[in-house]
């Protein structure tokens, strides 16, 4: 994936109890819906997710997390068939099984919190599918990475996890330019590991893939500040232009039409030579 600048990916999770949105849009019919008001608002992608991975977690089934993504993907890819701009579609799942049934639906990317690694099958099957994948550090498992999570070198081990990753799926035959790569903001982390990544987020060039920064109403903002998670827009914001100025080329973020605006005012200046 190539872009121009920072690229827009709207969340939508079509879950009871995700940590921000839980509940909200888990009908076929609110899902839809809310999908195609993150598309008005400027979103370039959408991001389904069925299965909550906030810290603590439980892991659900195979069939239930198909029965609430994929049947919102297809009604979604046919609510915008006439749409002038068709729009792109990211599953958000660590079950390959999963993520097969929502690209045969329609989806465009398989984005994965465990970079490919909760299944022994999901690097072959990634390989197979020869779609775009974003792969993203987390120590530990959402059940438990919050517990007691601890690095010595935050920016060294997430980079160097990372970039194992990226040999594991080119030697599966996943070819690097469909991999993404996600620092994990919030994942397995503590507010100074977090900050660490942001302040070094560059580093994350060299690896020679495409960055996405997912920190949009993430509970380090509230650590700083006390914030809860409804009432983080400007936190959000601060780490979506932060991450911008870094290089990142994809936002994953909850208030789309906000962080769009922000990003069109950041990159006009950022642009403008006078």
């Amino acid at each position: 994936m190539t872009f121009k600048h920072p690229q827009i990916m709207g969340i939508l999770n079509v879950t009871p109890d995700s940590f921000s949105d839980g509940g909200r849009f888990d009908s076929l019919e609110l899902g839809v819906k809310r999908a195609i008001r993150l598309i008005e608002d400027g979103a370039d992608i959408i991001d389904i997710g069925g299965e909550s991975t906030r810290p603590g977690a439980e892991e659900i089934s195979i069939e239930e997390e198909v029965r609430r993504t994929v049947p919102v993907i297809a009604a979604l890819r046919e609510a915008t068939r006439d749409y002038e701009i068709d729009p792109i579609i990211s599953i958000d799942t660590r079950k390959p099984q999963v993520a097969e049934a929502a690209i045969l639906a329609g989806a465009d990317i398989w984005n994965d919190v465990t970079a490919l690694s909760f299944d022994a099958s999901s690097e072959q099957i990634a390989a197979d599918l020869a779609c775009p994948v974003i792969i993203m550090h987390m120590q530990g498992s959402p059940e438990t990475m919050q517990h007691n999570p601890h690095y010595g070198n935050p920016v060294a081990e997430v980079k160097d996890y990372l970039a194992k990753r990226i040999d594991a799926l080119d030697f599966a035959g996943v070819e690097l330019k469909n991999i993404t790569i996600d620092p994990g903001i919030g994942f397995g982390k503590r507010l100074e590991d977090n900050l660490a990544l942001f302040k070094h987020l560059s580093d994350f060039k060299s690896l020679g893939c495409p960055i996405l920064m997912g920190a949009s109403r993430k509970s380090f903002i509230g650590r700083i500040d006390g914030s809860r998670a409804e009432d983080r827009l400007g936190g959000s914001l601060a780490a979506a232009l932060w991450s911008a100025q870094a290089g990142a080329e994809i936002l994953r973020v909850h208030d789309v039409s906000e962080t769009v605006q922000a990003v069109k005012v950041w990159h006009a200046m950022s642009a403008y030579d006078a």
